[in-house]
């Protein structure tokens, strides 16, 4: 399971022409088995302006598994994987990377991303990393 993180979804649904977008594009075509957190699905809805996007776009996360977060073990687990990042030399910027990260280790899934801090957590705690061959690696 390929878990796409916002920075993916967020070029893919404004049709940027990406790299990630055009993989995300294929990957859909293909039907391989994507999935998304909850906190993405939230990151994505939370940046549309016009309300029939919208519900077009939440009809769209909608369609994938959502993986959700355990509560409190999500949570405690996060912590963890900032606090190693840290002390490691590797300051994550946004907690919601550390919760998406907790979500998807604790679903043994991979992350496809356009951002550095997953990188870093991969490094730290082995966060499973999708890599497409045509792109180059993250960082």
């Amino acid at each position: 399971m390929i878990v796409v993180d916002t920075t993916v979804w967020i070029d893919f649904l404004e049709a940027k022409g990406t790299p990630f977008d055009l993989h995300l594009t294929g990957l859909i075509q293909r039907e391989e088995t994507l999935a998304l957190t909850d906190l993405i699905y939230c990151e994505v809805l939370q940046g549309i302006v016009d309300e029939a996007d919208f519900r077009r776009i939440r009809t769209i996360l909608q369609s994938y598994p959502i993986l959700r977060m355990r509560g409190l073990d999500t949570f405690e687990r996060a912590a963890r994987i900032y606090r190693e990042c840290r002390r490691q030399g590797f300051t994550i910027r946004k907690t919601a990377d550390c919760l998406i990260a907790a979500t998807c280790l604790e679903a043994g899934a991979e992350l496809y991303h356009n951002d550095r801090d997953f990188e870093a957590i991969a490094k730290v705690r082995g966060l499973k990393i999708y890599r497409p061959k045509n792109l180059e690696k993250n960082q």
